[in-house]
């Protein structure tokens, strides 16, 4: 092997660190995201946490169930992997066992490990980004920061942030807009995409998501579409008009359902077919996440929802 010289040595050190530099200066100075996704159906899909809530032990974890919660959510890309053949995967920030740098590293360990990537986590917090009073506000904000930076640490490409309520006050589109511009300026420079989902009825009303995200006019927030999320308010009609208009601000991201059970233990469901139509129409390039929320088995149910979607996507 040839000797290098200290000088050849430090020039050439120099000019790694520069190179290095570089390239964070240019990522950090992306205007709009520029993720590159799989053309290949089965590559396209992955597998929520959330349908598994009962089965995950996890200390942060309020839906688990003691009977069946055996697993440790490390384990979770793995079983993914093994049971349904499918290497990404949406982790609940409620599922991660602890928020640290040291559990954070882990985990990407056991993703690597199985071979596995994120492809988006979902986040929630009590503080609402229309709150009138700005402290409660700002708490939103760094509440979402904190999981972009987390976001980072598992490779996470972007975080689904929940618009949460506030008592006895209606959402309001001004301070929504301008609480999410802060969370999605601060994604941009971390290269994590901040998305809205059609979740909350009220609160995240997927009309009411859409104008949030016209009127923040940012190249870092968008829209996560679910399949069925606004199929409780009954109205059939409702539901494909909502997932059209949040499918025209989707980017990388959408949840896949064919039913979810409401109040008073109905049954809704839709129609995949015409709901993959709508995607299909809109132009959408990025991601189906299976979040199986019918009745029974979630094995049995995102199994389903696996082999609805490659017969859509074929």
């Amino acid at each position: 092997m040839k000797k290098l010289s200290r000088r050849t040595f430090i020039c050439q050190t120099l000019a790694g660190t520069a190179a290095l530099g570089a390239a964070r200066n240019v990522l950090a100075s992306m205007t709009e995201p520029h993720m590159v996704f799989p053309t290949q159906p089965q590559e396209r899909l992955a597998v929520a946490s959330w349908p598994f809530r009962a089965y995950i032990n996890s200390p942060r974890n309020p839906w688990r169930d003691a009977k069946l919660a055996k697993m440790d959510f490390k384990e979770f890309p793995a079983m993914v992997k093994s049971k349904f053949g499918l290497n990404k995967i949406e982790p609940l920030a409620e599922h991660f066992a602890a928020t640290d740098a040291a559990y954070m590293r882990e985990f990407r360990a056991a993703l690597e490990k199985a071979g596995s990537k994120v492809v988006d986590t979902a986040v929630g917090s009590r503080a609402s980004y229309y709150d009138p009073n700005p402290e409660h506000r700002q708490a939103a904000v760094a509440f979402a920061k904190q999981w972009v930076d987390i976001a980072v640490e598992i490779g996470s490409p972007s975080i689904r942030t929940h618009v949460a309520g506030v008592k006895g006050v209606k959402p309001e589109v001004d301070r929504a807009a301008e609480s999410l511009k802060q969370v999605a300026d601060y994604g941009a420079r971390k290269n994590v995409q901040i998305n809205l989902e059609n979740d909350d009825l009220v609160t995240e009303d997927a009309f009411f998501l859409v104008k949030v995200i016209e009127k923040a006019n940012h190249p870092w927030l968008h829209a996560l579409p679910d399949f069925c999320n606004s199929m409780l308010t009954g109205n059939a009609d409702f539901n494909y008009r909502a997932v059209t208009a949040m499918f025209k601000h989707a980017y990388n991201i959408s949840h896949v359902k064919d039913s979810e059970v409401g109040d008073n233990d109905k049954l809704y469901t839709v129609d995949l077919g015409k709901t993959f139509a709508i995607a299909k129409a809109a132009g959408y390039r990025g991601y189906y996440s299976m979040e199986f929320e019918g009745r029974g088995s979630p094995y049995e149910g995102v199994q389903k929802l696996i082999d609805e979607s490659l017969k859509y996507l074929s």
